[in-house]
C-alpha cells in the first residue's frame, strides 16, 4: 500500500510569520476580490512574501548575485530522497551514504528533536559534501558554535536549495524509501517561493 504525506503547512490566519527585531515578513492576506452573486464566480486577493509557509529557498535569498528560484531544474524536485537521522548520524555514515550515492537530488534531514537541533561543524560539513542540490528540514538545524543562519548562508554559498517551515506532525512520519514532490510556484528572478511537499511512501 501506497500513503501520500502532504508536509505542507495550511495557507490560514493560524500561521506564524517569520520576524526578528524589528523585522518580519510580508504578512498573509486573502481578501475577497468578486463574489458569485456579484460576478457569477468568486475571487480572492493573495498577498504574501516568497518565503511564506511551506517554501524554498533559492541561494540569492542569502547570497547577493546567487542563483533564483528558476535556475533550479524541475526534476531536482521530484524523486527518490536521501533520508538521514539527525539525532544519531555520524560522518562515517554519511561517507557510507556519499560512497552509495544512486542519484537522489533531495537531501531530507529528519530529527525528533521539537526545538532544533545541534550538529557538529564536521558532520555538516559532510551533509554539504553529499550530491544534493535540495535540502528539506524538518526542524530547525542549528551547526554548534555557529549564528542563527549559517547553515542558510553556507547552502546558500554551496549553490544549493533550502526547503523548510514543514508541518512537523507530519514530516514526522516520513521514513526512508519514499519519494518526494516539492513543486514551487513557477516564478522568475526570486529568491524563493512558496511550495507544496508531499512524500509517496510505503504504508
Amino acid at each position: 500500500m501506497i500513503e501520500i504525506v502532504d508536509l505542507t503547512k495550511p495557507l490560514d490566519e493560524s500561521l506564524t510569520i517569520y520576524a526578528s527585531g524589528a523585522y518580519s515578513d510580508p504578512s498573509l492576506q486573502i481578501e475577497t476580490w468578486c463574489t458569485q452573486p456579484e460576478q457569477g464566480y468568486w475571487v480572492s486577493r493573495l498577498s504574501m512574501g516568497t518565503q511564506t509557509g511551506t517554501h524554498i529557498d533559492a541561494p540569492a535569498h542569502f547570497v547577493a548575485g546567487g542563483a533564483t528560484l528558476e535556475a533550479l531544474s524541475l526534476q531536482a524536485l521530484i524523486g527518490p530522497y536521501l533520508w538521514v537521522d539527525l539525532d544519531h548520524v555520524t560522518r562515517t555514515e554519511l561517507s557510507e551514504l556519499r560512497a552509495g550515492h544512486q542519484g537522489e537530488t533531495i537531501l531530507f534531514l529528519a530529527s525528533s528533536q521539537q526545538n532544533g537541533v545541534e550538529i557538529s561543524q564536521q558532520v555538516f560539513d559532510a551533509l554539504l559534501d553529499l550530491p544534493c542540490p535540495v535540502w528539506v528540514i524538518n526542524y530547525g538545524v542549528q551547526v554548534a558554535r555557529r549564528e542563527a543562519l549559517y547553515l542558510h548562508r553556507a547552502l546558500a554559498q554551496a549553490g544549493k536549495y533550502l526547503v523548510e517551515d514543514l508541518d512537523k506532525t507530519m514530516a514526522m512520519q516520513v521514513r526512508p524509501g519514499g519519494q518526494m514532490i516539492a513543486l514551487p510556484l513557477r516564478l522568475t528572478g526570486v529568491s524563493g517561493s512558496p511550495c507544496r511537499v508531499v512524500v509517496r511512501q510505503e504504508r
